[in-house]
Protein backbone atom coordinates (compact mmCIF):
# COMPACT_ATOMS: atom_id res chain seq x y z
CA UNK A 1 0.00 0.00 0.00
CA UNK A 2 1.49 3.48 -1.00
CA UNK A 3 1.24 6.08 0.83
CA UNK A 4 1.44 8.95 -1.87
CA UNK A 5 3.01 11.25 -3.26
CA UNK A 6 5.89 12.58 -1.12
CA UNK A 7 7.34 16.13 -1.30
CA UNK A 8 10.70 16.61 -2.82
CA UNK A 9 12.29 18.07 0.13
CA UNK A 10 10.97 14.97 2.24
CA UNK A 11 13.23 11.51 2.87
CA UNK A 12 15.46 10.26 0.29
CA UNK A 13 14.39 7.95 -2.64
CA UNK A 14 15.63 4.92 -0.56
CA UNK A 15 13.17 5.56 2.45
CA UNK A 16 10.34 6.48 -0.41
CA UNK A 17 11.08 3.14 -1.72
CA UNK A 18 11.40 1.50 1.69
CA UNK A 19 7.75 3.17 2.81
CA UNK A 20 5.74 2.45 -0.79
CA UNK A 21 7.00 -1.43 -0.41
CA UNK A 22 5.88 -1.86 3.09
CA UNK A 23 1.64 -2.45 4.38
CA UNK A 24 2.04 -1.80 7.53
CA UNK A 25 1.49 1.99 8.55
CA UNK A 26 4.77 3.19 10.53
CA UNK A 27 2.35 4.21 12.88
CA UNK A 28 1.98 1.24 14.47
CA UNK A 29 6.24 0.65 14.68
CA UNK A 30 6.36 3.61 16.75
CA UNK A 31 3.10 2.55 18.64
CA UNK A 32 4.78 -0.72 19.82
CA UNK A 33 8.28 0.69 20.75
CA UNK A 34 6.31 2.89 22.72
CA UNK A 35 4.33 0.00 24.32
CA UNK A 36 7.40 -2.08 24.95
CA UNK A 37 8.82 0.46 26.99
CA UNK A 38 5.73 1.43 28.93
CA UNK A 39 5.28 -2.01 30.03
CA UNK A 40 8.87 -1.75 31.38
CA UNK A 41 8.28 1.59 33.08
CA UNK A 42 5.03 -0.08 34.97
CA UNK A 43 6.84 -3.08 35.49
CA UNK A 44 9.65 -0.28 37.52
CA UNK A 45 6.98 1.16 39.36
CA UNK A 46 5.20 -1.68 40.86
CA UNK A 47 8.35 -3.25 42.41
CA UNK A 48 8.30 -0.82 45.74
CA UNK A 49 4.78 -3.40 46.73
CA UNK A 50 6.90 -6.58 46.94
CA UNK A 51 10.10 -4.54 48.57
CA UNK A 52 8.09 -3.13 51.77
CA UNK A 53 8.20 -5.78 53.80
CA UNK A 54 11.83 -6.78 52.95
CA UNK A 55 13.00 -3.22 53.96
CA UNK A 56 10.85 -3.22 56.72
CA UNK A 57 12.90 -6.34 57.88
CA UNK A 58 16.07 -5.67 57.09
CA UNK A 59 16.44 -1.67 58.14
CA UNK A 60 13.42 -1.66 60.68
CA UNK A 61 11.99 1.51 59.00
CA UNK A 62 8.37 1.65 59.55
CA UNK A 63 6.14 1.18 56.99
CA UNK A 64 5.03 4.82 56.64
CA UNK A 65 8.62 5.51 55.97
CA UNK A 66 9.03 3.26 53.34
CA UNK A 67 5.65 4.66 51.65
CA UNK A 68 7.15 8.14 52.21
CA UNK A 69 10.17 7.14 49.49
CA UNK A 70 6.58 5.41 47.60
CA UNK A 71 4.68 8.62 47.61
CA UNK A 72 7.80 10.85 46.44
CA UNK A 73 7.86 8.34 43.41
CA UNK A 74 4.46 8.75 42.65
CA UNK A 75 4.82 12.43 43.32
CA UNK A 76 7.55 12.73 40.71
CA UNK A 77 6.31 10.73 38.23
CA UNK A 78 2.97 12.88 37.89
CA UNK A 79 4.65 16.07 38.45
CA UNK A 80 7.22 15.25 36.01
CA UNK A 81 4.81 14.02 33.09
CA UNK A 82 3.94 17.82 31.55
CA UNK A 83 7.12 18.86 31.80
CA UNK A 84 8.48 15.48 29.94
CA UNK A 85 5.39 15.98 27.15
CA UNK A 86 7.00 19.74 26.12
CA UNK A 87 10.47 18.45 26.64
CA UNK A 88 9.07 15.99 23.83
CA UNK A 89 7.71 18.67 21.22
CA UNK A 90 11.30 20.81 21.67
CA UNK A 91 13.47 17.87 21.96
CA UNK A 92 12.08 15.00 20.30
CA UNK A 93 10.49 11.64 22.18
CA UNK A 94 13.68 9.12 21.64
CA UNK A 95 15.99 11.44 23.39
CA UNK A 96 13.28 12.51 26.62
CA UNK A 97 12.75 8.45 26.73
CA UNK A 98 16.07 6.84 26.55
CA UNK A 99 17.40 9.71 28.86
CA UNK A 100 14.39 8.76 31.45
CA UNK A 101 15.09 5.11 31.13
CA UNK A 102 19.19 5.36 32.28
CA UNK A 103 17.30 7.42 35.24
CA UNK A 104 15.75 4.57 36.29
CA UNK A 105 18.90 2.35 35.75
CA UNK A 106 20.33 4.22 37.95
CA UNK A 107 17.89 4.65 40.80
CA UNK A 108 16.99 0.81 40.96
CA UNK A 109 20.63 -0.10 40.65
CA UNK A 110 22.38 2.53 43.40
CA UNK A 111 19.78 1.29 45.71
CA UNK A 112 21.55 -2.31 46.42
CA UNK A 113 24.52 -0.18 48.25
CA UNK A 114 22.31 1.81 50.47
CA UNK A 115 22.16 2.03 53.96
CA UNK A 116 19.62 5.14 55.03
CA UNK A 117 16.08 6.04 54.49
CA UNK A 118 17.18 9.09 52.69
CA UNK A 119 19.02 7.21 50.49
CA UNK A 120 15.93 5.39 49.57
CA UNK A 121 14.33 8.61 48.95
CA UNK A 122 16.72 9.56 46.52
CA UNK A 123 17.19 6.52 44.65
CA UNK A 124 13.88 4.97 44.31
CA UNK A 125 11.86 8.13 45.11
CA UNK A 126 13.45 10.81 43.20
CA UNK A 127 15.73 9.18 40.40
CA UNK A 128 13.10 6.41 39.30
CA UNK A 129 10.08 9.17 39.85
CA UNK A 130 11.61 11.43 37.33
CA UNK A 131 12.56 8.70 35.25
CA UNK A 132 9.28 6.65 35.24
CA UNK A 133 7.38 10.11 35.10
CA UNK A 134 9.19 11.05 31.91
CA UNK A 135 7.51 7.58 30.38
CA UNK A 136 3.91 8.48 31.62
CA UNK A 137 0.63 8.84 30.42
CA UNK A 138 1.37 12.25 28.73
CA UNK A 139 3.71 10.20 26.64
CA UNK A 140 0.76 8.02 25.68
CA UNK A 141 -0.90 11.41 24.81
CA UNK A 142 1.73 12.69 22.73
CA UNK A 143 2.50 9.19 20.44
CA UNK A 144 -1.01 8.98 19.60
CA UNK A 145 -2.06 12.49 19.37
CA UNK A 146 0.87 12.33 16.69
CA UNK A 147 0.39 8.93 15.27
CA UNK A 148 -2.94 8.37 14.89
CA UNK A 149 -6.40 9.80 13.63
CA UNK A 150 -8.31 6.17 12.91
CA UNK A 151 -8.50 4.41 16.18
CA UNK A 152 -7.00 7.23 18.56
CA UNK A 153 -8.84 6.00 21.80
CA UNK A 154 -8.19 2.35 20.87
CA UNK A 155 -4.55 3.02 20.54
CA UNK A 156 -4.84 5.06 23.78
CA UNK A 157 -6.22 1.93 25.36
CA UNK A 158 -3.89 -0.29 24.19
CA UNK A 159 -0.40 1.57 25.33
CA UNK A 160 -1.97 2.52 28.75
CA UNK A 161 -2.57 -1.07 28.96
CA UNK A 162 1.24 -1.38 28.61
CA UNK A 163 1.22 -0.29 32.18
CA UNK A 164 -0.84 -3.38 33.08
CA UNK A 165 0.77 -5.83 31.17
CA UNK A 166 4.11 -4.65 33.06
CA UNK A 167 2.89 -5.07 36.17
CA UNK A 168 1.66 -8.55 34.84
CA UNK A 169 5.44 -9.23 34.11
CA UNK A 170 7.20 -7.96 36.66
CA UNK A 171 5.26 -8.59 39.72
CA UNK A 172 5.35 -12.53 40.35
CA UNK A 173 8.95 -12.28 38.76
CA UNK A 174 10.51 -9.99 41.35
CA UNK A 175 8.15 -11.18 44.37
CA UNK A 176 9.96 -14.99 43.46
CA UNK A 177 13.44 -13.11 43.29
CA UNK A 178 13.37 -11.15 46.62
CA UNK A 179 12.10 -14.52 48.12
CA UNK A 180 14.26 -16.87 46.73
CA UNK A 181 17.59 -13.99 46.47
CA UNK A 182 16.34 -11.46 48.13
CA UNK A 183 15.16 -7.58 47.25
CA UNK A 184 19.02 -6.40 45.83
CA UNK A 185 18.26 -9.29 42.90
CA UNK A 186 14.98 -7.39 42.41
CA UNK A 187 16.51 -4.21 41.85
CA UNK A 188 19.31 -5.03 40.07
CA UNK A 189 16.92 -6.76 37.58
CA UNK A 190 14.63 -4.15 36.98
CA UNK A 191 18.08 -2.22 36.39
CA UNK A 192 19.31 -4.50 33.90
CA UNK A 193 15.64 -4.61 32.44
CA UNK A 194 15.47 -0.53 32.02
CA UNK A 195 19.21 -0.73 30.07
CA UNK A 196 17.78 -3.54 27.75
CA UNK A 197 14.63 -1.19 26.14
CA UNK A 198 17.18 2.13 25.59
CA UNK A 199 18.53 0.41 22.03
CA UNK A 200 15.41 -0.37 21.40
CA UNK A 201 13.86 3.42 21.64
CA UNK A 202 16.42 5.11 20.12
CA UNK A 203 16.62 2.73 17.22
CA UNK A 204 12.69 2.45 16.11
CA UNK A 205 10.85 5.13 17.82
CA UNK A 206 10.19 7.49 15.44
CA UNK A 207 9.40 11.54 15.92
CA UNK A 208 6.59 12.61 13.81
CA UNK A 209 4.65 11.27 10.53
CA UNK A 210 6.39 13.92 8.49
CA UNK A 211 9.71 12.95 9.29
CA UNK A 212 9.01 9.47 6.74
CA UNK A 213 6.61 11.43 4.63
CA UNK A 214 3.46 9.94 5.46
CA UNK A 215 0.25 11.38 7.09
CA UNK A 216 -0.85 10.10 10.42
CA UNK A 217 -2.89 6.69 10.59
CA UNK A 218 -6.08 7.80 9.41
CA UNK A 219 -4.82 11.28 8.42
CA UNK A 220 -5.31 12.87 4.74
CA UNK A 221 -2.19 15.13 4.80
CA UNK A 222 1.32 15.41 5.44
CA UNK A 223 1.92 17.53 8.36
CA UNK A 224 5.04 18.95 8.94
CA UNK A 225 4.89 20.03 13.02
CA UNK A 226 5.67 23.70 13.69
CA UNK A 227 8.93 23.72 16.12
CA UNK A 228 7.50 25.15 19.90
CA UNK A 229 8.29 28.94 20.51
CA UNK A 230 9.85 29.13 24.16
CA UNK A 231 11.32 26.92 26.35
CA UNK A 232 9.74 23.32 27.47
CA UNK A 233 8.83 24.21 30.88
CA UNK A 234 7.85 27.99 30.02
CA UNK A 235 5.25 26.01 27.73
CA UNK A 236 4.02 23.47 30.45
CA UNK A 237 3.68 26.11 32.58
CA UNK A 238 1.62 28.00 30.31
CA UNK A 239 -0.68 25.69 29.44
CA UNK A 240 -1.15 25.14 33.05
CA UNK A 241 -2.48 28.44 33.75
CA UNK A 242 -4.60 28.71 30.66
CA UNK A 243 -6.33 25.56 31.88
CA UNK A 244 -6.38 26.23 35.28
CA UNK A 245 -9.09 29.27 34.58
CA UNK A 246 -11.07 26.71 33.28
CA UNK A 247 -14.29 24.68 35.33
CA UNK A 248 -13.73 20.77 33.13
CA UNK A 249 -9.71 21.15 34.19
CA UNK A 250 -10.25 21.30 38.02
CA UNK A 251 -13.21 19.00 37.61
CA UNK A 252 -11.05 16.13 35.29
CA UNK A 253 -7.90 16.59 37.89
CA UNK A 254 -9.82 16.51 40.86
CA UNK A 255 -11.37 12.89 39.99
CA UNK A 256 -8.46 12.10 38.40
CA UNK A 257 -6.46 12.72 41.67
CA UNK A 258 -9.03 10.34 42.70
CA UNK A 259 -8.74 7.89 40.40
CA UNK A 260 -4.70 7.78 41.58
CA UNK A 261 -5.33 7.64 45.24
CA UNK A 262 -7.28 4.22 44.57
CA UNK A 263 -5.23 2.27 42.37
CA UNK A 264 -1.57 3.40 42.80
CA UNK A 265 -1.20 4.94 46.03
CA UNK A 266 -3.71 2.29 48.16
CA UNK A 267 -3.85 -0.77 46.14
CA UNK A 268 -0.92 -0.91 44.15
CA UNK A 269 0.99 0.05 47.45
CA UNK A 270 -0.69 -1.47 49.80
CA UNK A 271 -2.55 -4.72 49.02
CA UNK A 272 0.16 -7.10 48.69
CA UNK A 273 1.10 -6.14 52.58
CA UNK A 274 -2.43 -6.00 53.76
CA UNK A 275 -3.02 -9.49 52.47
CA UNK A 276 -0.26 -10.68 54.13
CA UNK A 277 -1.75 -9.31 57.42
CA UNK A 278 -4.32 -11.51 56.76
CA UNK A 279 -2.13 -14.46 56.59
CA UNK A 280 -1.39 -14.51 52.77
CA UNK A 281 1.98 -15.56 51.45
CA UNK A 282 3.72 -12.52 49.79
CA UNK A 283 4.23 -13.96 46.58
CA UNK A 284 0.21 -15.09 46.46
CA UNK A 285 -0.68 -11.79 46.95
CA UNK A 286 1.63 -10.45 44.30
CA UNK A 287 -0.07 -12.91 41.64
CA UNK A 288 -3.44 -11.93 42.50
CA UNK A 289 -1.78 -8.32 42.14
CA UNK A 290 -0.17 -9.47 38.40
CA UNK A 291 -4.35 -11.02 37.91
CA UNK A 292 -5.49 -7.33 38.58
CA UNK A 293 -2.88 -6.00 35.53
CA UNK A 294 -4.08 -9.46 33.30
CA UNK A 295 -7.69 -8.20 33.55
CA UNK A 296 -6.77 -4.26 33.62
CA UNK A 297 -5.26 -4.92 29.89
CA UNK A 298 -8.48 -6.37 28.90
CA UNK A 299 -10.90 -3.35 30.23
CA UNK A 300 -8.27 -0.32 29.18
CA UNK A 301 -8.54 -1.60 25.06
CA UNK A 302 -12.43 -2.14 26.01
CA UNK A 303 -12.29 1.33 27.52
CA UNK A 304 -10.46 2.68 24.48
CA UNK A 305 -12.69 0.99 22.13
CA UNK A 306 -15.84 3.00 23.90
CA UNK A 307 -14.12 5.98 24.09
CA UNK A 308 -14.20 6.07 20.04
CA UNK A 309 -17.95 5.66 20.51
CA UNK A 310 -19.34 7.09 23.16
CA UNK A 311 -19.59 9.73 25.67
CA UNK A 312 -16.33 9.88 27.91
CA UNK A 313 -18.30 11.56 30.57
CA UNK A 314 -20.56 8.73 31.26
CA UNK A 315 -17.92 6.80 30.62
CA UNK A 316 -15.89 8.30 33.65
CA UNK A 317 -18.80 8.64 35.69
CA UNK A 318 -19.26 5.07 35.84
CA UNK A 319 -16.04 3.71 35.87
CA UNK A 320 -15.75 5.49 39.18
CA UNK A 321 -19.10 4.62 40.51
CA UNK A 322 -18.39 0.65 39.97
CA UNK A 323 -14.79 1.14 41.42
CA UNK A 324 -16.37 3.06 44.45
CA UNK A 325 -18.72 -0.49 45.04
CA UNK A 326 -16.01 -2.71 45.15
CA UNK A 327 -13.58 -0.97 47.32
CA UNK A 328 -16.24 -0.68 50.50
CA UNK A 329 -16.56 -4.59 50.43
CA UNK A 330 -13.07 -5.29 50.20
CA UNK A 331 -12.36 -5.50 54.16
CA UNK A 332 -14.37 -8.39 53.82
CA UNK A 333 -12.67 -10.49 51.36
CA UNK A 334 -9.04 -10.46 52.71
CA UNK A 335 -7.84 -14.21 54.15
CA UNK A 336 -5.28 -16.49 53.99
CA UNK A 337 -5.86 -18.44 51.73
CA UNK A 338 -7.65 -17.30 47.81
CA UNK A 339 -11.07 -17.83 47.93
CA UNK A 340 -13.66 -16.83 45.19
CA UNK A 341 -15.20 -13.79 46.27
CA UNK A 342 -11.36 -12.29 46.02
CA UNK A 343 -11.09 -13.69 42.79
CA UNK A 344 -14.29 -11.80 41.61
CA UNK A 345 -13.22 -8.90 42.90
CA UNK A 346 -9.84 -8.96 41.03
CA UNK A 347 -11.48 -9.53 38.18
CA UNK A 348 -13.44 -7.09 38.69
CA UNK A 349 -11.43 -4.19 40.29
CA UNK A 350 -8.81 -5.34 37.07
CA UNK A 351 -11.22 -4.46 34.37
CA UNK A 352 -11.94 -1.14 35.76
CA UNK A 353 -8.48 -0.16 37.07
CA UNK A 354 -7.00 2.27 34.31
CA UNK A 355 -10.23 2.22 32.13
CA UNK A 356 -10.30 5.87 33.05
CA UNK A 357 -6.76 6.70 31.16
CA UNK A 358 -9.01 6.76 27.51
CA UNK A 359 -11.66 8.86 28.32
CA UNK A 360 -9.78 11.44 30.06
CA UNK A 361 -7.30 11.63 27.48
CA UNK A 362 -9.75 12.13 25.07
CA UNK A 363 -11.71 14.87 26.98
CA UNK A 364 -8.58 16.83 27.24
CA UNK A 365 -8.02 16.59 23.70
CA UNK A 366 -11.26 18.06 23.42
CA UNK A 367 -11.17 20.68 25.86
CA UNK A 368 -7.72 21.82 25.21
CA UNK A 369 -7.24 21.33 21.59
CA UNK A 370 -3.13 21.57 20.31
CA UNK A 371 -2.45 21.93 24.15
CA UNK A 372 -4.17 18.47 25.12
CA UNK A 373 -1.10 16.24 25.84
CA UNK A 374 0.80 18.94 28.21
CA UNK A 375 -2.74 19.56 29.63
CA UNK A 376 -3.22 15.60 30.36
CA UNK A 377 0.24 15.97 31.81
CA UNK A 378 -1.18 18.39 34.85
CA UNK A 379 -4.29 16.07 35.61
CA UNK A 380 -2.21 13.37 35.71
CA UNK A 381 0.24 15.03 38.25
CA UNK A 382 -2.95 15.58 39.91
CA UNK A 383 -3.12 11.65 39.66
CA UNK A 384 -0.04 10.80 41.25
CA UNK A 385 -0.51 13.39 43.93
CA UNK A 386 -3.77 11.36 44.79
CA UNK A 387 -1.65 8.65 44.58
CA UNK A 388 1.34 9.80 46.48
CA UNK A 389 -1.23 11.42 49.67
CA UNK A 390 -3.02 7.98 49.64
CA UNK A 391 0.19 5.72 49.65
CA UNK A 392 1.53 7.75 52.91
CA UNK A 393 -1.64 8.09 54.47
CA UNK A 394 -2.51 3.94 53.94
CA UNK A 395 0.66 3.62 55.51
CA UNK A 396 -0.20 5.55 58.57
CA UNK A 397 -3.58 4.04 58.93
CA UNK A 398 -1.60 0.57 59.10
CA UNK A 399 0.99 1.81 61.55
CA UNK A 400 -1.35 3.57 64.24
CA UNK A 401 -4.57 1.49 63.90
CA UNK A 402 -2.83 -2.04 62.99
CA UNK A 403 -5.06 -2.95 60.15
CA UNK A 404 -5.91 -1.15 56.60
CA UNK A 405 -9.89 -1.53 56.44
CA UNK A 406 -10.68 2.30 57.11
CA UNK A 407 -8.40 3.29 54.08
CA UNK A 408 -10.63 0.71 51.60
CA UNK A 409 -14.06 2.56 52.98
CA UNK A 410 -12.45 6.20 52.34
CA UNK A 411 -10.93 4.96 49.21
CA UNK A 412 -14.53 3.84 47.90
CA UNK A 413 -16.64 7.09 48.96
CA UNK A 414 -13.46 8.84 47.28
CA UNK A 415 -14.43 7.48 44.19
CA UNK A 416 -18.12 7.66 44.55
CA UNK A 417 -17.44 11.20 44.61
CA UNK A 418 -15.60 11.03 41.14
CA UNK A 419 -18.06 9.65 39.62
CA UNK A 420 -20.44 12.33 40.68
CA UNK A 421 -17.56 15.12 39.80
CA UNK A 422 -17.11 13.66 36.19
CA UNK A 423 -21.22 13.65 35.67
CA UNK A 424 -20.86 17.65 36.22
CA UNK A 425 -18.94 17.72 32.97
CA UNK A 426 -21.69 16.77 31.01
CA UNK A 427 -22.73 20.45 31.87
CA UNK A 428 -19.84 21.79 29.57
CA UNK A 429 -19.43 19.45 26.84
CA UNK A 430 -19.47 22.11 24.04
CA UNK A 431 -17.29 24.27 25.48
CA UNK A 432 -13.51 25.12 23.62
CA UNK A 433 -10.43 25.97 25.13
CA UNK A 434 -8.81 28.63 23.02
CA UNK A 435 -4.41 28.62 23.39
CA UNK A 436 -3.05 31.77 21.82
CA UNK A 437 0.11 32.17 20.49
CA UNK A 438 3.22 32.56 22.73
CA UNK A 439 3.77 36.29 21.24
CA UNK A 440 0.19 36.73 21.67
CA UNK A 441 0.78 35.75 25.80
CA UNK A 442 4.04 38.45 25.96
CA UNK A 443 1.68 41.58 24.52
CA UNK A 444 -0.94 40.93 27.45
CA UNK A 445 -3.17 38.90 25.25
CA UNK A 446 -5.54 36.74 27.95
CA UNK A 447 -6.02 32.88 27.08
CA UNK A 448 -10.22 32.33 26.49
CA UNK A 449 -12.66 29.69 26.88
CA UNK A 450 -15.46 29.55 24.83
CA UNK A 451 -19.09 27.61 25.87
Amino acid sequence: MAFGPLAGSGPSAQTRLVIRSVRLHPAWIVAAVAFVALVGAAGFRATPSVLLHPLHAEFRWPLATISAAVSVNLLLYGLTAPFAAALMDRFGIRRVVAAALLLVAAGSGLTVFMSTSWELIACWGVLVGLGTGSMALAFVATVTGRWFVRHRGLVTGVLTAGGAAGQLIFLPLLAMLVGAYGWRAAALVVAGAALLVVPLVLRLLREHPADLGVPPYGGAEVVVPARPAGGAAARALRALAAAARTRPFWLLAAGFAICGATTNGLVGTHFVPAAHDHGMPQTTAAGLLALVGLFDIVGTIASGWLTDRFDPRLLLGAYYALRGGSLLVLPGLFAATTEPSMLVFIIFYGLDWVATVPPTVALCREYFGTSGAVVFGWVFASHQLGAAVAATGAGLVRDQLGTYTLAWWVAGALSVGAAVLSLMLLRRRGATFIEPEPAAVAAGRAWSYRD
